[in-house]
Order: structure tokens, then sequence, then C-alpha cells
């Protein structure tokens, strides 16, 4: 297993929505191809479900990384934090996302597939998928993930507030 987090989405978008595909397209390649990726289980720091491919670098350790994570249907990722900003783009599915302490099914906020979203440091949010999403998400590792409220960390141990 990985190390934890390794997800999250901002609400600024890259300056405008063309740009944001190209740009997005250009990132969301893989850097092996699909056959070569070696799925594991989601880290301890996301809920059950999720699988995940490293791409290039070591969330566990310091220095840039990237990695896909499949997200099976109706899946929620509750209102969390990074340390560090974190890069995501939307390979394939249906994605929404909010920038709250607590998760909004009626807030959520669309992310279309090849657009990216930048969720900055500490910047609270939340993800879900409909019938499922595959998104590719850069970072500064080591990537930590810390849920808002204690009570939703799947790993069950409180964790301080920003």
């Amino acid at each position: 297993r990985r190390s934890s987090g390794l997800l999250g989405l901002s609400a600024a978008l890259v300056a405008s929505p063309v740009q944001a595909k190209s740009k997005a397209a250009a990132a969301a390649k893989p850097k092996a191809a699909p056959a070569e990726l070696k799925w594991m289980d989601g880290p301890p720091g996301l809920p059950a479900g999720a699988t995940f491919a490293v791409l290039s670098g070591d969330p566990g350790k310091a220095g840039k990384f990237t990695v896909q994570i499949k997200m099976p249907p109706n899946y929620q990722v509750p209102a969390h934090w990074h340390p560090s900003d974190e890069h995501l783009t939307l390979v394939s599915g249906k994605l929404s996302y909010g920038m709250s302490d607590r998760l909004d099914r009626a807030g959520a906020k669309q992310l279309a597939e090849g657009a990216s979203v930048t969720m900055k440091a500490k910047e609270h949010h939340w993800v879900l998928t409909g019938d499922g999403a595959t998104v590719q998400v850069s970072a500064m590792g080591p990537f930590q993930i810390t849920y808002v409220d204690p009570s939703t960390d799947p790993r069950g141990a409180a964790k301080p507030k920003p």
C-alpha cells in the first residue's frame, strides 16, 4: 500500500475552458501503456473501493508524483484537505466535487472529462462519483489526507484541523 491521501479538487479552474481541456488532455496521457500499469488497492487514507496506479514518482516520498485513481460507482471521499497543492484531471467517467467542510450533493459541481482543477494546500474539499470515474492526480509528496470531521476518516484516527 502507498501513502495516504491521493485525491483532492479545487474550484480554481485553469484560465479558460479551451486551455483547461488542452492542458488536461496532455496531462491525462498515461506515462505507461494501460496494460503496464500496476493497479493496487487504494491507500488507507481513502475509503475502501478505490484502486490506484503510480505513473511517476512515489506519493510516500518527497518530490513530485503522478497517480491515476479508479473510483467505483457512488464513491465518496468526505471533506478533507492536503498539506500541498494537488492537480486533478478527470480521465473518464463522472465526478462531482465541492469546496466546503461537509459533502453537499445539492451544491456539487461537475467536472467534465479532460478538465482539470487545482486544489490549494489546506483547502477543504470533497468528491463523489455517479457511475464511477478515473482521475489523474499530480502533487508533491509525501502526500497526506486529513479529514475535516475525524469521524469520517476511514483510518479511524483523529487528525487536527489546519
